[in-house]
């Protein structure tokens, strides 16, 4: 392992992590639903309002040309963070959820007919579950799971491949789990699926922010993330595709800078990724979406990873020791399967009480579904579970904390 993250330094890059919550210096442990943003993104912002807010692929007035520049190189520097060719694969949305849509509508409604297959998994985010299921309803197709094994763990290749043998139009399944925290191989996943001869979308909500990711050794054809988990602004996500398949999709929105030329009965569409990307971009969100790349490749995406894993395994161990705490996903001995997430329950007490008194102690966590009820209510049997997600700026002694208020919860709870 490489030299270790300086957490102490970095924690003072982000304002928020200097604020008081109840009298206490605030623990932030939800990164899986938004992490926080480093002075460097929120200085990006100001300065596209205070120095250079313009329109882009509009003006050839001097600033008009920076904000451009800004913008467009912003896409070069997502794309070489996830192994891409060029910013034609790169089309910004508002977020993975948008993406995942983009991709059901456009490409769904040219490929998917009458009694086709789709397929996803069990542990998918409803960003992934629902908009199948608008598209299998509209077009009477069949919707398909992927099942988990049986410790929860990780997808079932059993199940996997009698799935595919129903030959899917396509399969779609998310990178890393936002409530087990588990690593789906990806690649193997993939590798199967296309030869099916199924298009494959990977959601990498929760991989991107944290690993070294490459879609082009992954093999897939689309790959969906957000900016607001990796340091970015809310409004700005990302939908890499296949150049090839790209081409062959209709603009999902028409407007401005979709279009090359429009006549009073036709239009030609615009370049990719352009021709995608209709009416007046989130200009700011892009830009400061390629300053949040430069802080993460700055640190590195390996050393981020082997940290979140020294931070996930303490944690692991820690609760271990807690009596009437169950952990949920992959364990101790499998480090190398799941990402920076622990989801967890306290005997007799409510996930949402839980957080509740997490709060008092200055301390943010998520409790409930996760916006993944199949998964959490179906598979899990739990009514809903508490979560704590970590990032570049938690350590150690924030896992300590997390201990002590669940040792207080079950103080107030009189939990043994």
């Amino acid at each position: 392992m490489g030299k270790g993250i300086d957490v102490p330094a970095i924690k003072k890059d982000f304002p928020i992590l200097g604020i008081k919550v109840n009298s206490k210096r605030l623990v932030y442990l939800d990164s899986a639903a938004t992490s926080q943003k480093p002075k460097q993104v929120i200085d990006s912002i100001y300065r596209y309002y205070t120095e250079y807010n313009a329109n882009i692929h509009r003006g050839v007035y001097q600033i008009a040309e920076r904000a451009t520049e800004e913008y467009t190189s912003s896409k070069s520097k997502v794309s070489r963070l996830i192994g891409g060719s060029s910013i034609e694969e790169i089309v910004y949305v508002r977020n993975t959820t948008e993406a995942i849509n983009l991709v059901s509508l456009s490409w769904g409604e040219q490929n998917v007919g009458k009694g086709d297959h789709i397929l996803i998994s069990e542990m998918e985010h409803h960003s992934n579950i629902v908009p199948w299921q608008i598209l299998a309803k509209r077009k009477g197709a069949t919707l398909d799971y992927i099942k988990l094994n049986k410790q929860n763990c990780e997808l079932s290749y059993e199940s996997l491949e009698r799935e595919l043998a129903k030959n899917p139009k396509i399969v779609s399944f998310t990178h890393v789990s936002n409530v087990l925290g588990s690593i789906n191989d990806a690649k193997r996943i993939t590798k199967m699926a296309k030869k099916a001869g199924a298009t494959v979308l990977i959601d990498g909500a929760q991989s991107v922010p944290h690993m070294p990711v490459n879609v082009r050794e992954l093999g897939c054809d689309f790959f969906a993330f957000s900016g607001h988990k990796m340091l970015a602004p809310t409004g700005i996500g990302v939908l890499y595709g296949r150049k090839e398949i790209f081409q062959e999709m209709p603009p999902l929105f028409g407007g401005g800078d979709m279009i090359r030329s429009v006549d009073f009965q036709s239009y030609t569409p615009n370049d990719l990724p352009w021709k995608f990307e209709a009416g007046t971009s989130n200009i700011e969100g892009g830009i400061a979406l390629g300053y949040a790349v430069d802080y993460l490749e700055k640190i590195g995406m390996e050393r981020i990873r082997d940290h979140e894993k020294k931070v996930t395994g303490y944690a692991l161990e820690k609760l271990s020791g807690i009596g009437n705490v169950k952990t949920f996903g992959c364990g101790m001995g499998e480090l190398d399967k799941r990402g920076g997430v622990v989801s967890f329950s306290i005997k007799g007490v409510h996930p949402h009480d839980v957080a509740t008194i997490f709060d008092s102690e200055g301390i943010a966590i998520r409790a409930g579904h996760h916006c993944a009820m199949p998964l959490v209510t179906g598979v899990l049997k739990e009514g809903a579970v508490s979560r704590m997600s970590f990032y570049i700026y938690n350590d150690e002694s924030d896992v300590d904390k997390a201990a002590d208020a669940i040792l207080k919860v079950k103080k107030i709870f009189k939990v043994s």
